[in-house]
């Protein structure tokens, strides 16, 4: 049996199937990039950010690929002040746990599709009139004591969609603690693009 590739300089040893889905990523980014050559936007409306190197500046942009198609712009990583950002290991973990529920912020269509397994599904835009399902209690129109409410982990589209983070901003502004609401930035682009389970169709939304 062949030795195991060493690994230098913290190189990633290569695997020939990790190697074959790459190239594969590649091919059909240079063929999407063929087609759609329009910039999407990186930092709210500018398509281009310029960095000052000792050669002159350079001009980086953004366009869709294959791999990352959405068009919306970067998240930062801490939505609001007092949220937790998360990686997959978290949403494992709060999958399986009775006091979170892992939601789903995405508009009405797009779970349909592909979701987390056993995530929940409320639009970041129907929040501030759901956040019963959150276990809150109404005091006034779109004002919640959410004392009794669970911990939230929030996602939506990826790095590049504005959905979660405006939901989570609509929940805080509702009364939900920030310092109980977890954040997944790399949302469904990063859950798929590590090759992790996903389900079609699921959409539960109260808590049983």
């Amino acid at each position: 049996m062949p030795s195991p590739t060493r690994r230098r300089h913290g190189a990633r040893a290569w695997h020939p199937g990790r190697g074959a889905a790459l190239v594969l990523c590649w091919a059909l980014s240079a063929a999407c990039l063929a087609d759609e050559p329009a910039l999407l936007r990186i930092i709210g409306q500018d398509r281009q950010f310029i960095v000052q190197t000792a050669n002159g500046p350079i001009r980086i942009t953004r366009s869709a690929t294959t791999c990352a198609p959405n068009k919306g712009y970067l998240q930062p990583l801490v939505p609001a002040p007092g949220v937790q950002p998360v990686t997959e290991i978290e949403v494992l973990q709060a999958l399986n746990d009775a006091q979170t529920m892992v939601i789903d912020m995405r508009d009405e269509d797009d779970p349909l599709e592909s979701t987390i397994p056993h995530s929940y599904h409320i639009p970041f835009n129907e929040l501030e009139d759901r956040m019963d399902e959150l276990g809150c209690t109404k005091r006034a129109p779109r004002q919640w004591d959410c004392a009794q409410a669970p911990r939230v982990v929030a996602f939506c589209n990826g790095p590049v969609c504005p959905q979660s983070p405006q939901g989570i901003a609509a929940m805080i502004r509702s009364g939900f603690p920030a310092d109980r609401i977890a954040y997944y930035r790399g949302g469904m682009m990063d859950w798929e693009a590590l090759g992790l389970t996903t389900v079609r169709g699921n959409r539960p939304t109260k808590r049983r």
